[in-house]
């Protein structure tokens, strides 16, 4: 399998700016050799074979209410909500305004509100099963020989978007949809990087199979040297991209949405076209793993690659993070995590990783995650749980 991903250093003010050249933008311990050189966060290794190293490239308030049928309030200065509707959360000790079943649309909590999800287990697994059912890369139409940009199978496509939308339930996120001049971008990118059998940003106009679409969509993409399907995961857990999670970022960002999905099939590349989205979801932060029910294959890519290794991530658009203390318990013990500022401005760009120091998540486990030093303070639960 294939699953070198690099980063978006595209710029746009509401997603991203410009990358710095210090960036990590190509996971190790997958694919590649030397990194093709290029501009700012410029190209990512040539393939090689799974498992071989890769190379670098440039690039409390109080609780919520858990919420019930009659809406429950939010938590301190909240009101009692409807059925469909729940309660308003206060402005610092509460969960935002949310569905029946808890503080948020899903339940989650607001800025500052103790967040445990409003997903049950069952529910939890219910969707990540049918969501992952069919995880089938499609057929491709186009070909290297003759630069045949063709286009990825509708399944394809599908079962990637699906993947996408999955991840953005999870984190409490609306979902995406594609759009037909984002897809063209993507699927040109996805030619080139094939063709060539190496990733860039910033691809060379000697390359084999060189458009201009395909260019704009390399320079507007997340992409990646595995099919389209498979990169979702990959790009969540992001490893090689422990500086800036920008895959990840992105993906959890408010403003995302249409996206672009462009894929060469089972044994090549793919690019998710994401650079002026029009997204408003205007959540206050995003955490990975975020809160409640977390299915642990989501936790570990298909490549064994673990969060428990690449750490988890916590963002927000106006949440100053830069002096954030972050303490993790579990099971009333207390878990030693080290934290970092990540870089850039991906997604939303004030950003820390959070990494276990020393251990590892364990299934069945719950872990209270509480950040200080913030204004308002920020916490949440994840239980991680076996969806197999």
């Amino acid at each position: 399998m294939r699953a070198l991903v690099a980063l978006n250093c595209g710029v746009l003010a509401a997603l991203l700016t410009a990358c710095s050249s210090s960036e990590n933008s190509t996971p190790d311990g997958i694919a590649g050799s030397a990194p093709e050189s290029g501009a700012a966060n410029g190209g990512g290794g040539s393939a090689g074979t799974p498992g071989s190293s890769g190379s670098s490239s440039s690039q409390a308030g109080s609780s919520a209410s858990a919420g019930n049928p009659s809406g429950g309030a939010g938590g301190n200065n909240a009101s009692a909500g409807s059925p469909n509707t729940g309660g308003a959360g206060g402005a610092v000790n509460g969960g935002g305004a949310g569905a029946a079943n808890g503080g948020s649309a899903t339940g989650g909590g607001g800025s500052g509100g103790m967040s445990t999800g409003g997903r049950s287990a069952e529910a939890t697994c219910t969707r990540w099963k049918a969501d992952t059912a069919n995880l089938a890369e499609g057929t491709w139409s186009g070909s290297v020989d003759g630069c045949m940009v063709g286009d990825i199978s509708a399944d394809g496509r599908a079962n990637a978007l699906r993947l996408f939308n999955l991840v953005r339930w999870l984190a409490d996120l609306p979902a995406v949809v594609t759009e037909d001049s984002r897809n063209e971008q993507a699927q040109a990118c996805a030619l080139m990087m094939t063709a060539n059998d190496k990733l860039s940003h910033e691809p060379p106009l000697d390359w084999k199979c060189y458009s201009e679409v395909g260019a704009q969509g390399a320079r507007t993409s997340n992409i990646s040297s595995g099919p389209g399907v498979s990169s979702v995961l990959s790009y969540m857990v992001d490893d090689g991209n422990l500086t800036t999670f920008g895959h990840r970022r992105i993906i959890l960002s408010n403003e995302l949405g249409p996206i672009g999905l462009g894929s060469a099939g089972k044994d090549g590349s793919s690019c998710m076209q994401n650079i002026g989205g029009k997204g408003t979801a205007n959540k206050a932060w995003m955490a990975w793993p975020p809160p409640g029910p977390f299915p642990m294959q989501a936790y570990v890519d298909a490549y064994k690659r673990s969060l428990d290794a690449t750490g988890w991530s916590i963002q927000s658009k106006n949440i100053d993070l830069s002096k954030a203390q972050v303490s993790v318990t579990s099971g009333g013990q207390n878990k030693p995590v080290k934290v970092e500022q990540l870089t850039g401005t991906y997604g939303q760009a004030k950003a820390i990783r959070v990494a276990p120091d020393g251990w590892k998540a364990e299934v069945g486990a719950s872990y209270s995650v509480t950040v200080s030093g913030t204004a308002p303070l920020i916490a949440y639960d994840f239980q991680l749980i076996d969806c197999k």
